[in-house]
């Protein structure tokens, strides 16, 4: 019984700490010097899409590329992998991923 009152009791001091705690922390900066007007505007739901298509474009376009040098990447369990892609990306002259 006392060990379930003792719990009780930390867990209504964390709820208190945690609720006086939170504003604090969400507050804004009134010092920052950037207005309503200077921030960037949430983009909409157009504008979303049609960056959505131009980057999947853009990661089609070179994925040609690259198979187009040579890479196959439907190849299940290749032992090549990670070199087969790099010898592709030198051909095609694209860069070189994160795995140099």
């Amino acid at each position: 019984m006392r060990t379930k009152l003792a719990s009780i009791a930390v867990s209504l001091i964390m709820g208190v700490v945690g609720v006086s705690a939170a504003p604090l922390s969400y507050a804004q900066d009134t010092g920052s010097a950037a207005t309503d007007a200077t921030q960037a505007a949430p983009m909409t739901k157009a504008e979303k899409k049609a960056a959505r298509k131009q980057a999947r474009a853009k990661k089609n376009a070179e994925l040609k590329k690259l198979e187009d040098a040579g890479y196959n990447p439907g190849r299940a369990n290749d032992p090549n992998y990670p070199q087969d892609l790099q010898n592709a990306q030198k051909k095609a002259g694209i860069g070189a991923g994160a795995s140099q």
